[in-house]
């Protein structure tokens, strides 16, 4: 009990801080930086919205949310999918990869101050392990 309660509140308190962090720097949530991630790491920086929304662990309709509000803000478009009428891509603009280049760095930072600094290596190599496993429990992967 008490191991889950302190991953509940520390997670929270975690996600909190980054969260803040880059929205008093760059006007951005971590939901909205982790879009622009997965977007910029795609081949031709652009994925289909379906994937997108396995890839950020958000539902298809948050998802839609967020992209919406990143792309009135001009940070990403959406366009049809050439192979599937019904499909739709997300697609990362000029000024999306100009955001992300700007905000990348007080991010890692952020991530190192609250988290990674805090653990040793060992520490790190645990972490790394246990949420492996518990993402491909959860996200279905055998």
């Amino acid at each position: 009990m008490g191991a889950w309660r302190a991953y509940i509140v520390g997670s929270a308190l975690l996600e909190h801080r980054l969260n803040r962090d880059l929205q008093l720097s760059h006007d951005l949530s971590i939901a909205d930086y982790e879009i622009l991630v997965r977007l910029s790491e795609s081949p031709d920086q652009r994925m289909r919205m379906s994937e997108l929304a396995n890839d950020v662990a958000h539902s298809k309709s948050r998802t839609s949310h967020q992209v919406r509000r990143l792309e009135a803000a001009g940070l990403v478009r959406r366009v049809e999918c050439p192979d599937d009428g019904r499909g739709v891509l997300a697609v990362l603009t000029e000024a999306g990869a100009a955001k992300l280049r700007e905000a990348a760095p007080v991010h890692v930072a952020s991530v190192r101050e609250n988290l990674i600094d805090l653990l040793d290596e060992h520490e790190q190599e645990v972490l790394g392990r246990i949420f492996d496993r518990l993402t491909a429990h959860l996200g279905g992967i055998k």
